[in-house]
Protein backbone atom coordinates (compact mmCIF):
# COMPACT_ATOMS: atom_id res chain seq x y z
CA UNK A 1 0.00 0.00 0.00
CA UNK A 2 1.76 3.28 -1.08
CA UNK A 3 0.95 6.73 0.40
CA UNK A 4 0.65 10.13 -1.11
CA UNK A 5 3.86 12.26 -0.62
CA UNK A 6 2.54 16.02 0.06
CA UNK A 7 5.12 18.38 -1.30
CA UNK A 8 6.14 20.34 1.74
CA UNK A 9 6.12 24.14 1.01
CA UNK A 10 5.63 26.87 3.60
CA UNK A 11 3.33 28.62 1.63
CA UNK A 12 0.88 25.32 1.41
CA UNK A 13 -1.68 26.94 4.09
CA UNK A 14 -1.88 30.82 2.51
CA UNK A 15 -5.00 31.82 2.90
CA UNK A 16 -6.82 35.36 2.28
CA UNK A 17 -8.32 37.33 4.78
CA UNK A 18 -11.17 40.20 4.17
CA UNK A 19 -10.77 42.98 6.11
CA UNK A 20 -13.66 44.02 8.04
CA UNK A 21 -16.56 46.15 6.97
CA UNK A 22 -15.58 49.68 8.52
CA UNK A 23 -11.84 49.20 6.83
CA UNK A 24 -13.64 48.92 2.85
CA UNK A 25 -13.78 52.27 0.97
CA UNK A 26 -17.55 52.43 0.49
CA UNK A 27 -19.60 54.01 -2.47
CA UNK A 28 -17.07 54.14 -4.96
CA UNK A 29 -18.63 54.47 -8.34
CA UNK A 30 -16.05 51.87 -10.08
CA UNK A 31 -15.29 52.02 -13.87
CA UNK A 32 -17.89 50.27 -15.99
CA UNK A 33 -15.65 49.63 -19.07
CA UNK A 34 -15.36 46.56 -20.80
CA UNK A 35 -11.47 46.63 -21.01
CA UNK A 36 -9.74 44.02 -19.32
CA UNK A 37 -7.92 46.37 -17.11
CA UNK A 38 -7.43 46.50 -13.19
CA UNK A 39 -8.72 49.74 -12.95
CA UNK A 40 -6.78 50.52 -9.84
CA UNK A 41 -3.24 51.00 -8.31
CA UNK A 42 -2.21 51.17 -5.08
CA UNK A 43 1.44 51.33 -2.96
CA UNK A 44 2.51 52.23 0.34
CA UNK A 45 0.19 55.78 0.58
CA UNK A 46 -2.27 55.95 -1.98
CA UNK A 47 -5.16 53.92 -3.39
CA UNK A 48 -6.12 54.80 -7.10
CA UNK A 49 -9.01 53.54 -8.12
CA UNK A 50 -10.77 54.21 -12.05
CA UNK A 51 -14.44 55.83 -11.45
CA UNK A 52 -17.28 56.35 -13.62
CA UNK A 53 -17.20 60.41 -14.79
CA UNK A 54 -19.21 62.43 -17.23
CA UNK A 55 -17.35 64.52 -19.81
CA UNK A 56 -14.24 62.57 -19.71
CA UNK A 57 -12.21 60.28 -17.80
CA UNK A 58 -10.83 60.67 -13.99
CA UNK A 59 -9.68 58.42 -10.65
CA UNK A 60 -9.50 59.02 -7.61
CA UNK A 61 -6.82 59.13 -5.42
CA UNK A 62 -6.97 57.89 -1.80
CA UNK A 63 -4.76 57.90 1.06
CA UNK A 64 -4.72 54.45 2.55
CA UNK A 65 -6.49 55.55 6.01
CA UNK A 66 -9.38 57.16 4.49
CA UNK A 67 -11.47 54.23 4.74
CA UNK A 68 -15.51 53.62 5.29
CA UNK A 69 -17.68 55.26 2.88
CA UNK A 70 -16.86 58.33 0.54
CA UNK A 71 -18.44 61.64 0.07
CA UNK A 72 -20.21 62.77 -2.86
CA UNK A 73 -17.70 65.56 -3.52
CA UNK A 74 -14.25 64.15 -2.79
CA UNK A 75 -12.21 65.82 -5.28
CA UNK A 76 -11.07 63.47 -8.28
CA UNK A 77 -8.09 63.17 -11.23
CA UNK A 78 -9.28 64.43 -13.94
CA UNK A 79 -7.94 65.57 -17.23
CA UNK A 80 -8.16 63.23 -19.50
CA UNK A 81 -11.46 63.88 -22.14
CA UNK A 82 -12.33 60.17 -22.73
CA UNK A 83 -12.52 57.39 -20.14
CA UNK A 84 -9.33 56.00 -18.22
CA UNK A 85 -8.42 52.70 -19.06
CA UNK A 86 -5.30 51.76 -16.58
CA UNK A 87 -3.49 53.53 -14.08
CA UNK A 88 -0.13 52.10 -12.40
CA UNK A 89 1.93 54.45 -9.19
CA UNK A 90 5.55 55.18 -9.85
CA UNK A 91 7.85 52.26 -8.43
CA UNK A 92 10.55 55.27 -7.13
CA UNK A 93 8.28 57.97 -6.02
CA UNK A 94 4.77 57.32 -4.26
CA UNK A 95 3.45 60.51 -5.31
CA UNK A 96 3.66 60.18 -8.81
CA UNK A 97 1.27 58.26 -10.82
CA UNK A 98 0.69 57.70 -14.36
CA UNK A 99 -2.67 57.53 -16.49
CA UNK A 100 -3.91 56.01 -20.06
CA UNK A 101 -6.84 56.80 -21.78
CA UNK A 102 -9.25 56.49 -25.03
CA UNK A 103 -8.22 59.93 -25.74
CA UNK A 104 -4.86 58.24 -27.11
CA UNK A 105 -2.88 60.17 -24.16
CA UNK A 106 -0.67 59.38 -21.22
CA UNK A 107 -0.93 62.02 -18.09
CA UNK A 108 1.93 61.68 -15.38
CA UNK A 109 -0.01 63.53 -12.24
CA UNK A 110 1.71 64.63 -8.64
CA UNK A 111 -0.53 63.85 -5.84
CA UNK A 112 0.25 66.24 -2.64
CA UNK A 113 1.51 64.63 0.66
CA UNK A 114 -1.54 64.80 1.75
CA UNK A 115 -3.53 63.73 -0.66
CA UNK A 116 -6.16 65.87 -2.48
CA UNK A 117 -8.33 68.64 -0.84
CA UNK A 118 -9.71 70.04 -4.92
CA UNK A 119 -9.93 68.26 -8.05
CA UNK A 120 -6.37 68.04 -9.77
CA UNK A 121 -6.99 68.36 -13.53
CA UNK A 122 -2.90 69.84 -14.58
CA UNK A 123 -1.02 67.12 -15.37
CA UNK A 124 3.04 67.16 -15.11
CA UNK A 125 3.12 66.35 -18.19
CA UNK A 126 1.32 65.00 -21.42
CA UNK A 127 2.77 62.36 -23.44
CA UNK A 128 0.72 62.54 -27.06
CA UNK A 129 1.93 60.07 -29.69
CA UNK A 130 -0.77 57.33 -30.10
CA UNK A 131 -3.16 57.27 -33.22
CA UNK A 132 -5.55 54.95 -30.77
CA UNK A 133 -6.65 54.64 -27.55
CA UNK A 134 -3.93 53.93 -24.50
CA UNK A 135 -4.83 51.11 -22.88
CA UNK A 136 -1.79 49.85 -20.63
CA UNK A 137 0.84 51.90 -18.84
CA UNK A 138 3.92 50.31 -16.76
CA UNK A 139 6.64 51.94 -15.00
CA UNK A 140 10.28 50.87 -15.91
CA UNK A 141 11.03 48.86 -12.33
CA UNK A 142 14.87 50.31 -12.37
CA UNK A 143 15.23 53.16 -14.43
CA UNK A 144 14.00 56.90 -13.05
CA UNK A 145 11.14 58.30 -15.35
CA UNK A 146 10.79 55.92 -18.11
CA UNK A 147 7.44 54.96 -18.78
CA UNK A 148 5.70 52.15 -20.87
CA UNK A 149 2.74 53.07 -22.77
CA UNK A 150 1.04 50.37 -25.33
CA UNK A 151 -2.59 51.44 -27.36
CA UNK A 152 -4.68 49.53 -29.76
CA UNK A 153 -2.12 51.50 -32.12
CA UNK A 154 -0.56 48.49 -31.97
CA UNK A 155 2.61 50.39 -31.24
CA UNK A 156 4.75 50.16 -27.66
CA UNK A 157 6.67 53.74 -26.53
CA UNK A 158 8.68 54.12 -24.00
CA UNK A 159 8.69 57.57 -23.01
CA UNK A 160 11.77 59.49 -20.62
CA UNK A 161 8.85 61.71 -18.54
CA UNK A 162 11.82 63.94 -17.32
CA UNK A 163 11.89 65.37 -20.64
CA UNK A 164 7.77 64.60 -22.26
CA UNK A 165 9.45 62.72 -25.11
CA UNK A 166 9.05 59.35 -26.55
CA UNK A 167 12.81 57.83 -25.78
CA UNK A 168 11.58 54.68 -28.12
CA UNK A 169 8.48 53.68 -30.19
CA UNK A 170 7.84 50.38 -32.03
CA UNK A 171 5.01 50.56 -34.25
CA UNK A 172 5.87 47.46 -36.64
CA UNK A 173 6.84 44.80 -34.18
CA UNK A 174 2.89 43.95 -33.62
CA UNK A 175 0.78 43.28 -36.27
CA UNK A 176 -2.57 42.95 -34.51
CA UNK A 177 -3.86 44.58 -30.70
CA UNK A 178 -1.48 44.10 -27.81
CA UNK A 179 -3.34 42.56 -24.53
CA UNK A 180 -0.75 42.84 -22.13
CA UNK A 181 2.78 44.18 -21.73
CA UNK A 182 5.19 43.50 -18.81
CA UNK A 183 8.89 44.18 -17.55
CA UNK A 184 11.15 41.49 -16.30
CA UNK A 185 12.37 42.15 -12.90
CA UNK A 186 15.12 44.29 -13.97
CA UNK A 187 13.79 45.79 -16.67
CA UNK A 188 16.11 44.58 -19.35
CA UNK A 189 13.59 42.73 -21.51
CA UNK A 190 9.59 43.15 -22.21
CA UNK A 191 6.96 40.49 -22.63
CA UNK A 192 3.92 41.14 -24.60
CA UNK A 193 1.17 38.91 -25.39
CA UNK A 194 -0.46 40.17 -28.69
CA UNK A 195 -3.72 38.92 -30.55
CA UNK A 196 -1.68 37.67 -33.49
CA UNK A 197 -1.43 34.91 -30.90
CA UNK A 198 2.27 34.88 -30.45
CA UNK A 199 3.91 36.37 -26.89
CA UNK A 200 6.99 38.21 -27.35
CA UNK A 201 10.39 38.57 -25.06
CA UNK A 202 12.44 41.50 -26.19
CA UNK A 203 15.08 44.41 -25.60
CA UNK A 204 13.04 47.80 -26.62
CA UNK A 205 16.16 49.23 -27.37
CA UNK A 206 17.31 46.38 -29.86
CA UNK A 207 14.88 48.33 -32.70
CA UNK A 208 12.52 45.30 -32.51
CA UNK A 209 14.60 42.58 -33.06
CA UNK A 210 12.41 39.75 -30.72
CA UNK A 211 15.00 37.81 -28.50
CA UNK A 212 12.11 34.44 -27.84
CA UNK A 213 8.96 34.10 -29.49
CA UNK A 214 6.07 31.38 -28.54
CA UNK A 215 4.04 31.29 -31.57
CA UNK A 216 0.91 30.05 -29.92
CA UNK A 217 0.96 29.58 -26.25
CA UNK A 218 -2.69 28.57 -26.01
CA UNK A 219 -5.16 27.49 -28.77
CA UNK A 220 -8.03 29.30 -27.87
CA UNK A 221 -8.96 32.51 -29.67
CA UNK A 222 -9.68 34.90 -26.11
CA UNK A 223 -7.11 37.22 -24.95
CA UNK A 224 -3.73 35.74 -23.24
CA UNK A 225 -1.58 37.66 -20.60
CA UNK A 226 1.98 36.77 -19.87
CA UNK A 227 4.59 37.41 -16.81
CA UNK A 228 8.21 37.31 -17.05
CA UNK A 229 8.86 34.80 -13.81
CA UNK A 230 12.25 33.81 -11.74
CA UNK A 231 15.56 32.47 -14.22
CA UNK A 232 13.37 33.51 -17.69
CA UNK A 233 10.44 31.66 -17.57
CA UNK A 234 7.13 32.80 -19.10
CA UNK A 235 4.14 32.08 -17.65
CA UNK A 236 0.80 32.51 -19.53
CA UNK A 237 -2.89 32.27 -18.98
CA UNK A 238 -5.21 31.56 -21.96
CA UNK A 239 -7.78 29.51 -22.87
CA UNK A 240 -8.09 26.19 -25.18
CA UNK A 241 -10.11 25.29 -28.26
CA UNK A 242 -12.65 24.21 -25.60
CA UNK A 243 -13.03 27.35 -23.83
CA UNK A 244 -11.33 26.11 -20.98
CA UNK A 245 -8.77 28.42 -18.67
CA UNK A 246 -5.67 27.38 -18.94
CA UNK A 247 -2.09 28.29 -17.21
CA UNK A 248 1.46 27.17 -18.52
CA UNK A 249 5.07 27.66 -17.82
CA UNK A 250 7.57 27.99 -21.19
CA UNK A 251 11.03 28.07 -21.27
CA UNK A 252 11.47 30.09 -24.14
CA UNK A 253 14.42 28.30 -25.84
CA UNK A 254 12.46 25.99 -26.08
CA UNK A 255 9.09 27.42 -27.57
CA UNK A 256 7.37 24.49 -28.71
CA UNK A 257 6.76 22.49 -25.94
CA UNK A 258 5.65 24.17 -22.34
CA UNK A 259 7.26 22.77 -18.96
CA UNK A 260 3.82 22.19 -17.38
CA UNK A 261 0.22 23.28 -18.94
CA UNK A 262 -3.06 23.04 -16.77
CA UNK A 263 -6.79 23.51 -17.13
CA UNK A 264 -8.19 25.26 -14.24
CA UNK A 265 -12.15 25.78 -15.46
CA UNK A 266 -14.79 26.91 -17.96
CA UNK A 267 -15.26 30.37 -16.82
CA UNK A 268 -14.71 33.33 -19.12
CA UNK A 269 -13.30 35.79 -17.52
CA UNK A 270 -9.51 36.31 -18.78
CA UNK A 271 -7.14 35.44 -16.26
CA UNK A 272 -4.79 38.45 -15.32
CA UNK A 273 -1.68 36.91 -13.47
CA UNK A 274 0.35 38.72 -10.70
CA UNK A 275 3.94 37.17 -10.15
CA UNK A 276 5.62 38.03 -6.60
CA UNK A 277 9.47 37.30 -7.45
CA UNK A 278 10.76 37.33 -3.51
CA UNK A 279 8.27 33.85 -2.77
CA UNK A 280 7.85 32.84 -6.29
CA UNK A 281 4.10 32.91 -6.23
CA UNK A 282 1.52 33.78 -9.23
CA UNK A 283 -1.88 34.77 -8.55
CA UNK A 284 -4.91 34.62 -10.87
CA UNK A 285 -7.52 36.88 -10.71
CA UNK A 286 -10.22 37.35 -13.82
CA UNK A 287 -12.46 39.94 -14.31
CA UNK A 288 -16.08 38.32 -13.03
CA UNK A 289 -14.86 35.52 -10.71
CA UNK A 290 -15.18 35.62 -7.01
CA UNK A 291 -12.16 34.11 -6.14
CA UNK A 292 -8.36 34.05 -6.27
CA UNK A 293 -6.20 31.33 -7.15
CA UNK A 294 -2.78 30.82 -6.20
CA UNK A 295 0.49 28.60 -7.50
CA UNK A 296 3.95 27.65 -6.31
CA UNK A 297 6.96 28.28 -9.11
CA UNK A 298 9.64 25.75 -8.68
CA UNK A 299 12.10 24.97 -10.48
CA UNK A 300 11.20 21.06 -10.85
CA UNK A 301 7.82 19.10 -12.05
CA UNK A 302 5.38 19.73 -12.18
CA UNK A 303 6.75 23.67 -11.69
CA UNK A 304 3.77 25.06 -11.43
CA UNK A 305 2.24 23.97 -8.08
CA UNK A 306 -1.83 24.61 -7.09
CA UNK A 307 -1.24 25.77 -3.15
CA UNK A 308 -4.89 26.83 -2.86
CA UNK A 309 -7.97 29.90 -3.70
CA UNK A 310 -9.44 32.52 -2.16
CA UNK A 311 -12.98 32.20 -2.38
CA UNK A 312 -16.32 35.08 -1.58
CA UNK A 313 -19.63 36.07 -2.67
CA UNK A 314 -18.96 38.55 -4.88
CA UNK A 315 -17.11 39.09 -8.03
CA UNK A 316 -14.67 41.36 -8.83
CA UNK A 317 -14.33 44.14 -12.02
CA UNK A 318 -10.94 44.84 -11.05
CA UNK A 319 -7.96 45.13 -8.44
CA UNK A 320 -4.38 46.12 -7.59
CA UNK A 321 -1.72 44.45 -5.28
CA UNK A 322 0.75 46.46 -2.83
CA UNK A 323 4.06 46.49 -3.01
CA UNK A 324 6.09 44.32 -0.83
CA UNK A 325 7.43 46.80 1.28
CA UNK A 326 3.43 48.37 2.21
CA UNK A 327 3.35 44.96 3.54
CA UNK A 328 2.32 44.14 7.38
CA UNK A 329 5.12 41.97 8.11
CA UNK A 330 4.29 41.46 11.88
CA UNK A 331 1.13 39.13 10.56
CA UNK A 332 2.89 37.22 7.85
CA UNK A 333 1.42 38.84 5.27
CA UNK A 334 2.71 38.36 1.94
CA UNK A 335 0.56 39.73 -0.51
CA UNK A 336 -2.70 41.76 -0.33
CA UNK A 337 -5.11 42.46 -3.10
CA UNK A 338 -7.31 45.70 -3.37
CA UNK A 339 -10.69 44.02 -4.85
CA UNK A 340 -13.45 46.15 -6.89
CA UNK A 341 -16.49 45.62 -6.14
CA UNK A 342 -19.44 47.10 -8.25
CA UNK A 343 -19.66 49.86 -5.58
CA UNK A 344 -16.49 49.41 -2.92
CA UNK A 345 -12.67 48.74 -2.51
CA UNK A 346 -12.14 45.48 -0.15
CA UNK A 347 -8.62 44.99 0.60
CA UNK A 348 -7.27 41.00 1.00
CA UNK A 349 -4.42 40.06 3.08
CA UNK A 350 -2.73 36.81 1.93
CA UNK A 351 -0.92 35.55 5.23
CA UNK A 352 0.44 32.35 5.68
CA UNK A 353 0.44 31.01 8.99
CA UNK A 354 2.75 31.11 12.21
CA UNK A 355 2.52 30.90 15.70
CA UNK A 356 6.40 32.81 16.36
CA UNK A 357 5.88 37.16 16.36
CA UNK A 358 9.07 37.45 15.53
CA UNK A 359 10.54 38.54 11.96
CA UNK A 360 10.38 35.44 9.62
CA UNK A 361 13.30 35.94 7.81
CA UNK A 362 12.31 33.14 4.89
CA UNK A 363 9.05 34.82 3.78
CA UNK A 364 10.72 38.27 3.80
CA UNK A 365 14.03 38.11 1.71
CA UNK A 366 15.18 42.17 0.84
CA UNK A 367 12.92 43.36 -1.94
CA UNK A 368 12.80 45.67 -3.88
CA UNK A 369 12.71 49.89 -2.37
CA UNK A 370 11.71 53.04 -3.51
CA UNK A 371 15.29 54.04 -4.95
CA UNK A 372 16.01 53.57 -8.27
CA UNK A 373 19.24 51.73 -10.09
CA UNK A 374 19.39 53.59 -13.31
CA UNK A 375 18.59 56.96 -15.04
CA UNK A 376 16.97 57.29 -17.83
CA UNK A 377 19.79 58.08 -20.26
CA UNK A 378 21.80 55.20 -18.71
CA UNK A 379 19.27 52.36 -19.70
CA UNK A 380 18.87 54.10 -22.92
CA UNK A 381 22.45 53.65 -23.93
CA UNK A 382 22.29 49.96 -23.09
CA UNK A 383 23.33 49.64 -19.61
CA UNK A 384 21.24 47.18 -17.18
CA UNK A 385 20.66 47.45 -13.37
CA UNK A 386 19.26 44.90 -10.61
CA UNK A 387 16.46 46.58 -8.20
CA UNK A 388 18.18 48.09 -4.95
CA UNK A 389 16.94 45.88 -2.30
CA UNK A 390 15.98 46.95 1.20
CA UNK A 391 15.32 44.71 4.44
CA UNK A 392 11.66 44.60 6.04
CA UNK A 393 12.72 43.22 9.07
CA UNK A 394 12.22 46.99 10.96
CA UNK A 395 9.15 47.27 8.62
CA UNK A 396 8.90 50.22 6.07
CA UNK A 397 7.87 54.04 6.68
CA UNK A 398 6.77 55.61 3.39
CA UNK A 399 9.70 58.52 2.73
CA UNK A 400 8.45 61.79 2.15
CA UNK A 401 7.67 63.62 -0.84
CA UNK A 402 10.24 63.13 -3.32
CA UNK A 403 11.50 65.81 -6.08
CA UNK A 404 9.92 64.35 -9.43
CA UNK A 405 12.31 65.88 -11.90
CA UNK A 406 11.00 67.12 -15.00
CA UNK A 407 12.39 69.61 -17.17
CA UNK A 408 9.99 72.34 -17.30
CA UNK A 409 12.11 74.50 -20.05
CA UNK A 410 12.02 71.59 -22.96
CA UNK A 411 8.48 70.79 -22.13
CA UNK A 412 7.10 74.10 -22.30
CA UNK A 413 9.56 75.58 -24.62
CA UNK A 414 7.37 75.30 -27.78
CA UNK A 415 4.93 76.77 -25.64
CA UNK A 416 7.06 79.73 -24.73
CA UNK A 417 8.42 79.96 -28.46
CA UNK A 418 5.27 80.64 -29.74
CA UNK A 419 3.43 82.61 -26.50
CA UNK A 420 6.50 85.16 -27.34
CA UNK A 421 5.97 85.26 -30.84
CA UNK A 422 1.95 86.18 -30.85
CA UNK A 423 3.19 88.50 -28.09
CA UNK A 424 6.06 90.07 -30.06
CA UNK A 425 2.89 90.41 -33.07
CA UNK A 426 0.76 91.89 -30.51
CA UNK A 427 3.77 93.91 -29.66
CA UNK A 428 4.57 95.07 -33.13
CA UNK A 429 0.80 96.04 -34.15
CA UNK A 430 0.15 98.42 -30.92
CA UNK A 431 3.07 99.63 -31.82
CA UNK A 432 2.23 101.00 -35.14
CA UNK A 433 -1.40 101.22 -33.94
CA UNK A 434 0.43 104.36 -31.44
CA UNK A 435 2.66 105.32 -34.15
CA UNK A 436 -0.46 106.09 -36.42
CA UNK A 437 -2.42 107.92 -33.86
CA UNK A 438 0.03 110.11 -33.16
CA UNK A 439 0.74 111.09 -36.48
CA UNK A 440 -3.45 111.76 -36.91
CA UNK A 441 -2.79 114.10 -33.32
CA UNK A 442 0.19 116.22 -34.72
CA UNK A 443 -2.04 116.61 -37.83
CA UNK A 444 -5.17 117.31 -35.99
CA UNK A 445 -2.55 120.52 -33.82
CA UNK A 446 -1.05 121.85 -36.48
CA UNK A 447 -4.48 122.07 -37.92
CA UNK A 448 -5.89 123.69 -34.94
CA UNK A 449 -2.83 125.95 -35.21
CA UNK A 450 -3.27 127.15 -38.44
CA UNK A 451 -6.80 128.32 -37.45
CA UNK A 452 -6.14 129.82 -34.64
CA UNK A 453 -3.27 131.90 -36.65
CA UNK A 454 -6.00 133.27 -39.25
CA UNK A 455 -7.86 133.82 -36.36
CA UNK A 456 -5.72 136.49 -34.92
CA UNK A 457 -5.11 137.65 -38.29
CA UNK A 458 -8.69 139.08 -38.42
CA UNK A 459 -8.93 140.57 -35.03
CA UNK A 460 -5.88 143.15 -36.05
CA UNK A 461 -7.59 143.94 -38.92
Amino acid sequence: MSRKVVRSSKFRHVYGQPVKADQCYDDIRVSQMTWDGNFCSVNPKFLAIVVESSGGGAFLVLPLSKTGRLDKSYPVVSGHTAPVLDVEWCPHNDNVIASASEDCSVMVWAVPETGLVRPLNEPLVTLEGHSKRVGIVAWHPTAQNLLLSTGCDNAVTVWDVGVGQASVTLDNLHPDAIYSSVWNRDGSLLCTACRDKRVRLFDPRAGGKVANELPRPHEGSRPVRAVVVNDGKLLTTGFSRMSERQVALWDPRNPEEPLTLQELDTSSGVLLPYYDPDTNVVYLTGKGDSSIRYFEVTGEAPFVHYLSMFSSKDSQRGGGWMPKRGLDVSKCEIARFYKLHERKCEPIAMTVPRKSDLFQEDLYPDTAGPDSALTAEEWLSGKNGHPILISLKDGYTPQKTREFKVNKTLLEGPKRSQVSQERAQQGGSALEQLSDDLKRLQATISEQERRISELEHLVKK
